[in-house]
């Protein structure tokens, strides 16, 4: 460990809020001085009932909608706490580390329960699209955000049996995604139609932006409505 003064340079990450406590943010960031953290933790797993988390590949329809529900909530978990983190550090000296996110549902049958080994699906490629386009524009302040586990536990990228493992629909939207890393992030606008079940709606689209060194623009676009087709329109302007 460091000295009170961090002489050694060691980044300290703040526990942050279990999700929607602001609260805890506004607290944390009104006490406890700028040079003791160099990052506030936020932590949002998309499940819709921690009593029963249902299947990994069997879900129903009301299911799918709600988990991406939850998942969708990702973006005013950020966006809520770098308002607060705005008003109490406006220079941006603490980043937003969202330690923990993901998928989470009951273990796979004939399993131990404590290893919440699960399987993976198009549902999960869909979380994960979505949640990395909430944290690429919102980069400024999000500085890293971790699938909490990566083998065989929660939504894994690689799953294995003895000798055997397969790559996940999460590790492949990770693989798309990789074009970003080291970018430079493109502000964009995005008008999408609602993706809408049993009266309720959500954003059918996600979209980021990103230049890469070499100047390639890179656009990732998630389309979570299952049943139908988004049409897209991109509108580009010099400055």
């Amino acid at each position: 460990m460091s000295d009170w003064t961090n002489g050694a340079g060691l980044y300290r990450i703040a526990s942050g809020a279990n999700s929607a406590d602001y609260n805890w943010t506004e607290t944390l960031l009104k006490n406890i001085p700028g040079s003791l953290m160099k990052g506030m933790g936020l932590h949002h797993y998309a499940v819709i009932n921690w009593d029963k988390k249902g299947s990994a590949t069997e879900f129903s329809e009301s299911e799918y909608f709600k988990t991406m529900k939850s998942a969708w909530f990702m973006n005013e978990l950020v966006e809520k706490n770098i308002a607060i983190m705005d008003k109490y550090d406006p220079k941006g000296n603490i980043d937003l580390i969202v330690d923990e996110w993901g998928g989470w549902y009951d273990v796979e049958p004939g399993t131990n329960p404590g290893f919440l080994y699960q399987q993976n699906t198009m549902r999960d490629a869909m979380i994960a699209g979505m949640t990395l386009n909430i944290f690429n524009n919102n980069a400024r302040r999000v500085k890293m955000a971790n699938l909490a586990q990566a083998i065989n536990v929660l939504q894994a990228v690689i799953l294995t049996s003895g000798k055997s493992m397969i790559l996940t629909p999460t590790y492949h939207v990770m693989e798309m995604y990789k074009v970003h890393q080291d970018a430079k992030l493109i502000p964009i606008t995005l008008h999408s139609a609602d993706f809408e079940f049993n009266g309720e709606k959500l954003p059918a689209v996600s979209a980021s932006a990103s230049q890469d060194t070499k100047g390639r623009t890179h656009i990732s676009l998630v389309n979570i409505d299952p049943k139908k087709k988004q049409t897209v329109f991109v509108w580009t302007w010099a400055d």
